[in-house]
C-alpha cells in the first residue's frame, strides 16, 4: 500500500487502524526516524510481516541497500509506505495507492 499526503493527513493514523485490524498488539508508531519498522500480523488466520516505511528519505537509488526488492517480493508480508513518491519507479505494478487529505483538525478526506 502506497499512502499519498501531506505531514498530518492521517498515513499513519490510518496504519495504526489497520495494525488494529491485522491483531498487531504492538504500539505502531511513525518509522520516519528508523526507516522501517516490522510488526508480526495475522492475515485470514496467517502469521505474516507488515512492513511500515518511510521513504521521505530515501530514494530509488536507496531501494537495493534497505532491501526493498526482496520486501516487495514477499508474499508473507503487507507493506504500507508512507511517503512513496521518492520510490514512484520501483513500486510493483500491484501497488493499492490511497491518497490522504487534511480537511481540518477532526477530518480527513482519502480516496484510492
Amino acid at each position: 500500500m502506497a499512502l499519498y499526503g501531506d505531514l498530518g493527513s492521517g498515513k499513519t493514523t490510518f496504519t495504526q487502524g489497520l495494525a488494529r485490524a491485522l491483531n498487531i498488539q504492538d504500539i505502531v508508531t511513525s518509522p520516519t526516524f528508523v526507516i522501517m519498522k516490522n510488526y508480526s500480523a495475522e492475515i485470514q488466520a496467517k502469521q505474516v510481516m507488515m512492513n511500515h516505511i518511510d521513504c521521505y528519505r530515501i530514494g530509488e537509488n536507496d531501494s537495493e541497500a534497505i532491501g526493498l526488492d526482496e520486501i516487495f517480493e514477499n508474499k508473507d508480508s503487507l507493506t504500507v509506505l508512507e511517503w512513496p513518491n521518492n520510490i514512484e519507479n520501483i513500486l510493483p505494478e500491484r501497488t493499492k495507492r490511497i491518497y490522504f487529505e487534511y480537511i481540518d483538525e477532526d477530518s480527513r478526506k482519502i480516496k484510492y
